[in-house]
């Protein structure tokens, strides 16, 4: 993801990736539901963001892409409260997280239907705590997180 994509009515968007021939199928399956890992064969370990090479052995062979659990813990979080770019600012305050998915790798996303102290977000599943339990959720092809 890099810059700005042109959203409709001509706005720029900063919350849309710009999915390229390698990373398609992980876009394609997000919009379908679905949060893919690349997985390599020769150690046995999952790695996020994609890339064409194990980062854990550097091994190129058998790196492929599998189907995450789309279960993880709260690692860390930041609530965010002010965004000046287009949409984030219609969206504050927001949870920007990092969370350690079942599988292994971290990753960061935002965390949604929470309590994020005074006023809240609406639609509350939980208080957020470090360690909680979350499960992968898609917004606009999009993954994000909430309480399990």
């Amino acid at each position: 993801m890099s810059g700005a994509v042109r959203g409709g009515a001509g706005a720029d968007r900063f919350d849309v990736p710009e999915a390229d021939a390698f990373t398609r199928p992980y876009w394609e399956a997000a919009a379908e539901g679905r949060l893919l890992l690349r997985h390599c064969a020769a150690c046995d370990r999952a790695h996020h963001y994609p890339r064409e090479f194990c980062p854990h052995c550097w091994s190129e062979d058998g790196v492929s892409w599998r189907t995450a659990s789309g279960r993880a813990t709260l690692y860390t979080w930041s609530v965010v409260h002010r965004n000046d770019l287009p949409p984030f600012g219609e969206r504050v305050p927001y949870v920007a997280a990092v969370v350690d998915l079942e599988e292994g790798p971290r990753m960061m996303t935002e965390v949604v239907e929470c309590e994020v102290g005074e006023g809240g977000t609406g639609g509350m599943r939980g208080v957020l705590r470090i360690g909680m339990e979350l499960e992968v959720t898609f917004r606009a092809g999009v993954p994000v997180f909430r309480p399990r």
